[in-house]
């Protein structure tokens, strides 16, 4: 079968992240995603392998998405200061990417390389954006366990209307990422 001239795998997956940061991760359909390329659904069969190879292919263009926000947000910046700009952004991405974030929340295949490997990148960049902590091995996964914890919870509540209180969102996420900190600062006194 003859591929469309133009089309390839990172353009499926491209217009299937516009189309999931549209109408959610959970509803993406191959069908759906070739009328949104205005092409006929057996033409995205040569390019991935159906709607898991979709799934897929979005999860990885959102490990690396991410992982570009983060690294931007630390580039210059250190301890405190990377973590909190890295901690806005990956806020902010979840808030901008909805659907492309949703697939980057499950932990990769055991036999997906690629995919384990595009997520390795995002703890690589913490772990050195937490060097200048000398924090144990140990210790620096719990520390980026928590970090993944702050940053999703709270996009996730506030996208779903969760926080009814009238007070500013940001003032909120920042005293929550000082606490944070706080408790980071107290792991070195330990």
């Amino acid at each position: 079968m003859a591929k469309r001239p133009g089309l390839d795998r990172a353009i499926v997956a491209q217009a299937a992240g516009e189309l999931a940061d549209q109408i959610g991760f959970n509803n993406i359909t191959l069908s759906g995603v070739a009328d949104h390329l205005g092409v006929k659904t057996p033409s995205l069969y040569n390019h991935i392998e159906g709607l898991d190879g979709l799934r897929r292919e979005l999860s990885l263009v959102g490990l690396n998405a991410l992982n570009h926000r983060l690294q931007r947000a630390a580039l210059g910046r250190s301890r405190d200061d990377a973590l909190i700009s890295m901690l806005q952004a990956y806020r902010t991405f979840a808030k901008e990417r909805p659907g492309v974030y949703v697939a980057t929340l499950h932990a990769p295949d055991p036999g997906d390389f690629q995919i384990k490997s595009a997520s390795q990148v995002i703890i690589d960049t913490l772990l050195t954006v937490l060097e200048p902590y000398q924090l144990n091995d140990d210790e620096a996964v719990y520390v980026i366990r928590g970090f993944r914890a702050i940053g999703h919870r709270f996009a996730s509540l506030e996208m779903a209307g969760a926080f009814g209180i009238d007070l500013e969102m940001d003032e909120s996420y920042q005293r929550l990422i000082k606490a944070f900190l706080r408790g980071l600062d107290s792991l070195k006194q330990n």
